[in-house]
């Protein structure tokens, strides 16, 4: 009797698995991670340059002020003095600082992955996995279809490349002769 999840009968493993598929969902694995990658690239940049415009946070009192006529509203003054103590306490910056070292983590992921490179799978696992309790204890408190969808982006990546990684055991690396020529 034939696995009815696998293409040929003699390999047990999924035929998601098995040659051009398995570099196909590779490379759509790492092109998600780049592109993640770059979303964060933007967003922490924005973070980083958004906090040293010493002009926006007058331009947006002066906008409060003359087109929404709330000036004296005191909820609009509390959440613009909010808006000031955030951006002067310090925390945009260092969420924008995270969000770039975790752009580039996500660039050396899939660069690497794209590449298939084994060392960037392994690193692909562990930081993937690591932040699946994150996005439970999220989905647990706010849940949502985008976010129940990224967790089973994540957890299907998580269980895909694992399976490659154990499928695939690392081939011995074959030095390769070096020959000394006399050059005259």
């Amino acid at each position: 009797m034939t696995d009815l999840r696998t293409k040929n009968p003699a390999h047990p493993e999924p035929a998601i698995l098995q040659g051009a598929r398995r570099v196909r969902y590779l490379k759509l694995i790492a092109l998600f991670k780049i592109g993640k990658g770059a979303l964060l690239l933007v967003a922490g940049a924005s973070l980083l340059f958004l906090n040293k415009r010493a002009g926006w946070m007058e331009a947006l009192s002066n906008w409060t002020a003359d087109e929404i006529l709330l000036e004296h509203s005191r909820t609009v003054v509390w959440l613009l003095h909010k808006l000031q103590a955030v951006l002067a306490d310090g925390s945009v910056r260092t969420t924008g600082f995270l969000a770039l070292f975790y752009s580039a983590v996500l660039f050396t992921e899939g660069i690497g992955v794209y590449m298939q490179q084994r060392w960037a799978e392994l690193l692909m696992i562990f930081a993937t996995a690591s932040l699946i309790p994150i996005e439970i204890r999220h989905l647990w408190h706010r849940p949502g279809l985008v976010g129940a969808f990224i967790l089973l982006v994540n957890c299907f990546i998580v269980w895909f490349l694992y399976r490659v990684l154990k499928r695939e055991k690392a081939e011995p690396h074959i030095a390769q002769v070096r020959e000394l020529v006399e050059t005259v």
